[in-house]
């Protein structure tokens, strides 16, 4: 049986919504537990000389009908922001500062909803995660201080580098043991994987 599942994310990636959406139910289903690994993806992207608006316009034109498919086809109530991208370094390094509250999950789910389901821009800014977080019982002003710490700014960028070495080179990626899947569309192969049946 696996115990745990690494999901590295960033709250800017699409496909880390659809595959949160999807990886909790079947994490709960197979007895895994979720661990949540933000990571500058931005930061990652720069590291490969990789920018992600000068895709090819037919593919970029192409990916808000394929979203809405996978919407659809998951029943999910995903929304195109009117913002996009974002930047995402406070809400990543608020991911690790509510560990410390043991609310890292419903944090995560929190943002992600924010942005691509209730069309908040501003997920970026203390003044949502504020909002957000107060709604799971924690002191906004705490909170704040805590992300904005030396300690968690030194945890991201430490977060980031590990899953660089990791081999990560997107989001979202999802470890099952010595395997990387990449996107949300190898959730059949993450599937196996937590069965007894990797590809």
């Amino acid at each position: 049986m696996v115990g745990t599942v690494d999901f590295f994310w960033d709250v800017g990636s699409t496909n880390s919504y659809f595959a949160l959406k999807l990886l909790k139910p079947m994490a709960a289903k197979y007895g895994a537990e979720i661990v949540y690994r933000p990571f500058n993806l931005g930061y990652v992207f720069r590291h490969h000389n990789y920018v992600l608006m000068e895709e090819p316009k037919a593919k970029i034109d192409n990916r808000i009908t394929d979203l809405m498919r996978w919407a659809r086809r998951y029943d999910l109530p995903f929304k195109v922001p009117t913002v996009f991208p974002i930047k995402t370094s406070r809400a990543l390094r608020g991911s690790i500062a509510m560990r410390d509250w043991g609310l890292e999950a419903e944090y995560v789910e929190a943002i992600f909803d924010a942005y691509w389901e209730d069309g908040d821009n501003e997920i970026g800014e203390y003044s949502s995660l504020r909002t957000i977080v107060e709604r799971l019982g924690v002191d906004g002003d705490e909170f704040e201080a805590k992300a904005d710490g030396e300690a968690v700014r030194t945890a991201i960028i430490a977060e980031t580098e590990e899953a660089l070495a990791e081999g990560v080179f997107g989001a979202p990626i999802i470890r099952v043991q010595d395997q990387l899947y990449w996107g949300k569309d190898r959730m059949e192969f993450v599937e196996a994987h937590l069965a007894g049946n990797p590809v």
